[in-house]
């Protein structure tokens, strides 16, 4: 028996964001793997859904409609994953426009950063390395710019790049004002959607994630992700029994750089299918 049969990878990225392939890419790759269901969750922006939903369409594999929202807290950037959008509600993308045009001048603020390390490097360079036309909506971020430091060997390969340069902390990284978690999931609830926590392990702080929990009442946390352990997951299994929330799990996929996959190949972390009916329900609770 296929050992992805009835399970889904719920985090990945596509050229419409950080990623590195076309959304029909993750689509046909999913259903490769032998997933049932696989969904896109873009930073900041749905821009690559209707590509994704089209090729579930024709692959026979059922794609979510996904985003993962940029906000801060506690010091940290923390990231909001939502599933079942309404990728055409038009309030919800008026503000993942606003969170893009933050972004757009944090990108250009690290450049800024960066050169007066005493790096050559342009953000008309990040632009070129894309290889193609940025399409409306799309949005760009840190990983571009690795990928430019390592190909004029300012770093090995793109966690190098994060851990000398651009990594919180490191002297090209930069945060601008973001709006918060709560924020994050009130929006989404408005769009129709049910919210979650991503990747917890990532902030190093569980305080702050009870807190965010406490506050912004999302309806699920990522338990399984390809940056969790077996002892982070088996710590966030139990905050989700503590605080009653959808437990889900993804490989947070970006495709391939210089040889390496980050942070997960798509379907290296899955859930459940079954996980599905509590994510629309809790969508549909809001609607």
């Amino acid at each position: 028996m296929n050992k992805h049969q009835g399970r889904c990878d719920l985090h990945t990225h596509s050229q419409a964001s950080d990623g590195m392939q076309p959304p029909a890419d993750n689509v046909k790759l999913a259903k490769q793997r032998g997933l049932a269901a696989v969904a896109l969750t873009d930073h900041d922006t749905v821009a690559g859904v209707a590509e994704a939903k089209r090729a579930g369409k024709e692959c026979g594999i059922e794609v979510i409609a996904g985003v993962e929202i940029s906000t801060r807290a506690g010091g940290k950037d923390i990231h909001v994953l939502g599933y079942y959008v309404n990728t055409e509600d038009e309030l919800f993308l008026q503000r993942l426009r606003g969170l893009r045009d933050a972004r757009d001048k944090r990108n250009h603020l690290i450049i800024g950063k960066l050169q007066e390390l005493g790096l050559d490097i342009s953000w008309q360079e990040v632009l070129d390395e894309l290889g193609r036309p940025l399409e409306p909506d799309e949005s760009i971020g840190r990983p571009h710019m690795a990928d430019v430091l390592v190909k004029k060997g300012y770093a090995v390969d793109m966690r190098d790049a994060f851990d000398r340069y651009l990594a919180e902390g490191k002297p090209g990284f930069v945060s601008v004002p973001r709006v918060t978690p709560m924020d994050a999931c009130e929006w989404i609830r408005a769009a129709g959607g049910a919210s979650v926590i991503a990747h917890p392990g990532l902030y190093s702080d569980d305080e702050l994630v009870r807190r965010i929990i406490a506050e912004s009442f999302p309806d699920g946390i990522e338990v399984f992700h390809s940056d969790h352990g077996p002892e982070e997951e088996r710590r966030y299994a139990e905050m989700a029994r503590e605080y009653d929330l959808i437990v889900t799990g993804g490989s947070d996929y970006h495709g391939e750089r210089q040889g390496v996959v980050f942070h997960g190949d798509l379907g290296s972390k899955t859930i459940s299918v079954d996980v599905l009916e509590r994510l629309q329900a809790a969508a549909h609770s809001k609607r």
